[in-house]
This record gives C-alpha cells, structure tokens and sequence, in this order.
C-alpha cells in the first residue's frame, strides 16, 4: 500500500523558516519523480518544487532561491527546507510521486499524493 505522510507544518512568522518531511511507504522515492505542491484557499493545485533520480530540481519562479527540495533516499523521507517565509506562502502543502519519467510541474502528472501539512505565515 502507498502512503504518502507529510509532517512539519505550523504557523510562523514572515521571515522564517520551515522543514517539511514526507515520509512514503510502499514507494521507494528514489524509483520515481517526486515534488511539492501547494494549495492556497479558493486557488488551484500549484507546483513548488520537484527533484528527479538524479537529484536534479526544478522550482517554480515564486520559490526560487528560498524553498531546497532534497530526499534521503536511505530514510525514504522527501523534504521541503522553506526560508524567508512570506504571508503569500500560506496555504496547504503536498508531496506527490509520479511515475513519469520526467513529469512537469503540474497535479495531473503525479499519481500518488499524501494529506498535506498546513504552512500559516503572518506578516
């Protein structure tokens, strides 16, 4: 059985830091394409971030330079380091797998998905 668990979530405030964990089960990380989207209330689905077998990422513009995606291929753990928190960085964080082998940024690539982990930031 797949199982997709984010953790780290919490409220903070702007200007600080953040580490997301997702821990999968029944789903070797490094066997597939991995990534980070987010949710904001009344928005869609957005990527965040992605990191391929060969450790190679891709951020989305807004996140660039402040979000690191990295996995821990022995733990089986994918992680989102988030610093210099903005207000708009509110909102409802995923991890998601896919089996694509070079999937895009976008929900509808990715076949597995976790509950999510809320990331409040006030100003």
């Amino acid at each position: 059985q797949v199982q997709l668990v984010e953790s780290g979530g919490g409220s903070v405030q702007a200007g600080g830091s953040l580490r997301l964990s997702c821990a999968a089960s029944g789903l070797p990380l490094r066997n597939y394409r991995v990534a980070w989207f987010r949710q904001a209330p009344g928005n869609e689905r957005e990527g965040v971030a992605r990191i391929d077998r060969y450790g190679g990422t891709m951020y989305a513009d807004s996140v660039a330079g402040r979000f690191t995606i990295s996995q821990d291929n022995a733990k089986n753990i994918l992680y989102l380091q988030i610093d210099s928190l903005k207000p708009e960085d509110t909102a409802m964080y995923y991890c998601a797998a896919s089996e694509t082998l070079y999937p895009a940024l976008v929900p509808s690539a990715y076949k597995y998905w976790g509950q999510g982990t809320q990331v409040t930031v006030s100003s």
